[in-house]
């Protein structure tokens, strides 16, 4: 019983780590799509933060076998000023060695669906789905995307962000957008 036990409580604790490194994954904001060059940093701060993250869903599934995490209905995932939301999360993970000989969980991809809402002080990104290579420190948002900043409105059909190199781009189609000066 004592190790099944310790086995449930690893789980746990890596589901908590999962949901803490979903939130903190998401990107800075894609500023290089904004007229306005105003860079917020909500989601950079969110991601280097050892901050409790929220989660709540209406079920939650471990695959520890095949190392992912899914959440679905409703899913609602806060971390200080960045929340996502989202019909279903599936996170990706991995044990990763530690130098003391631990391992530790990482989290590699996320993947949500239906309804994609990404929302700092600052910003809101919408999309019907959104994924997230965490190692690459990329993410990209798909189908019906909207970025809104103030009375700034960018729309498409995909958002590309590189995290490291703070670039974005809006491709897929078409992109329309209505440009507004801060302060107007």
């Amino acid at each position: 019983m004592g190790e099944r036990q310790s086995g449930i409580t690893r789980r746990w604790q890596a589901l908590a780590l999962m949901a803490a490194l979903a939130v903190s994954a998401l990107p800075a904001a894609p500023a290089a799509v904004m007229a306005q060059t105003v860079v917020t940093n909500d989601l950079q701060a969110a991601s280097k933060s050892k901050k409790k993250v929220n989660i709540e869903a209406d079920s939650m599934e471990v695959l520890d076998k095949d190392k992912k995490a899914i959440f679905t209905g409703k899913v609602d995932a806060r971390r200080e000023d960045v929340t996502l939301h989202t019909d279903k999360l599936v996170v990706d993970y991995a044990d990763a060695a530690q130098k003391d000989g631990s391992k530790k969980t990482e989290v590699t991809f996320l993947d949500a669906t239906g309804h994609v809402l990404i929302v700092t002080s600052k910003q809101r990104i919408t999309g019907d789905w959104a994924k997230m290579d965490v190692k690459a420190n990329q993410l990209t948002v798909g189908g019906n995307v909207t970025v809104t900043q103030d009375k700034t409105v960018i729309n498409g059909k995909k958002l590309f962000v590189d995290l490291d190199k703070n670039t974005s781009e809006m491709s897929g189609g078409r992109v329309k957008g209505s440009f507004v000066p801060s302060g107007q």
